[in-house]
């Protein structure tokens, strides 16, 4: 056993955890603690108490039991959030996570290609972390499922939700006073269907306490790795976004939306004077810069760029910097002066009231929102 975990200190979270809090989750602490914890109450107390509390003893040690319920219809690509539990077990040579698939009543439950998902009833086990599934357009959960979702809210560790997933969540009441998201297409209905819930539309993932929600499908895999950060540390989600070919790891606070797909350039000129300046953010970028970039005179540019993007040059600029420093906020350490000398502001004041203008935020207020481990 390693030191930190003899003696005292360990002795210490047994009597605080204590034989009346055995078949709750654990909360805190990392894997290898809860581990080392759950070692020690099996010896004492025996292995059925541990499994009460989401987790399965195997071969390798204690696992966290990871279920994703899918109702009729769901997304297929739903279950891309679950290879990223499966993708870290590969990752760590060890089995961390025992994942299952859940529906109401068990069995064959057709998906959005048309084939069936062989799943497990919802009440089979007891789970660490729960996630409900999207479907291809929000759909109203059944009574049995609200009333599972209210009861895991409290017996679990972490209930979350993949894209339209989340208004089953907010149906349940478990957003009620929560900051939650979903895909940007039903963010403003979700908003409307349940005011108690506080959307923020423009969000990758969002963790409020023990609940967790995400935006698109993809998402939903930004969102696996935060999970298996809390669990496994940032080198073992590190590895297992690596392993999966996908960034490690969007932060819960980017944007849903580029501000290079949003401008939509039409024709390659234009199209080469967004690419010039997205690539040069800490020039001036000025018209005549861009129009060089697109082989058109100024004039002609700043008429063109505008008919096709519906922006002028220097709006179009200003938010390709406001992207860029928002990335390298959520993303990294640099100071926020640095950020601002790298994207073209030119000084944290005008990127602050750039900010202030665009987001309703300060640079600083979005870096503590976005840190990996905190609240986001």
């Amino acid at each position: 056993m390693p030191r930190r975990f003899r003696g005292a200190s360990v002795d210490a979270r047994l009597r605080r955890l204590g034989r009346e809090e055995i078949g709750r989750p654990l909360t805190t602490g990392s894997l290898s603690e809860q581990r080392c914890i759950c070692a020690l109450v099996e010896a004492n107390c025996g292995a059925a108490q541990i499994a009460v509390s989401g987790w399965r003893l195997g071969s390798w040690g204690v696992m966290l039991r990871v279920g994703l319920i899918v109702p009729a219809g769901f997304s297929a690509m739903s279950c891309a959030t679950l290879a990223a539990f499966d993708t870290a077990n590969f990752t760590a040579g060890e089995q961390f996570y025992d994942i299952s698939v859940l529906s109401e009543h068990g069995g064959p439950v057709p998906n959005s290609f048309g084939t069936a998902t062989e799943t497990e009833p919802l009440d089979i086990k007891p789970f660490d972390t729960l996630l409900v599934a999207a479907c291809p357009v929000p759909t109203p959960a059944t009574p049995k499922l609200l009333a599972f979702l209210r009861q895991a809210v409290t017996d679990v560790r972490r209930v979350g939700s993949i894209c339209s997933g989340t208004f089953a969540l907010a149906e349940a009441g478990i957003l009620d006073g929560r900051r939650a998201t979903t895909h940007w297409v039903w963010a403003q209905e979700l908003e409307r269907r349940f005011p108690k819930v506080r959307v923020e539309i423009d969000r990758i993932f969002i963790a409020d306490g023990p609940v967790w929600t995400s935006a698109g499908m993809t998402a939903g895999i930004d969102m696996a790795l935060g999970l298996v950060e809390r669990d496994l540390g940032r080198d073992a989600a590190r590895a297992t976004a690596k392993m999966m070919v996908v960034h490690h790891r969007r932060a819960g606070g980017q944007s849903q939306h580029s501000a290079l797909l949003e401008l939509d350039a039409k024709s390659d000129r234009v199209q080469d004077a967004l690419t010039f300046a997205r690539n040069n953010l800490r020039q001036p970028l000025t018209v005549e810069q861009l129009a060089e970039a697109a082989r058109i005179s100024p004039r002609q540019f700043t008429r063109v760029f505008r008919a096709e993007t519906g922006q002028s040059p220097a709006r179009a600029v200003e938010n390709l910097r406001l992207e860029a420093a928002r990335y390298m906020l959520e993303q990294g350490r640099l100071p926020v002066e640095e950020i601002a000398q790298e994207t073209g502001f030119g000084d944290r004041e005008r990127m602050r009231r750039s900010f202030l203008r665009s987001f309703g935020q300060t640079p600083q207020a979005i870096r503590n929102a976005s840190h990996p481990l905190a609240t986001i």
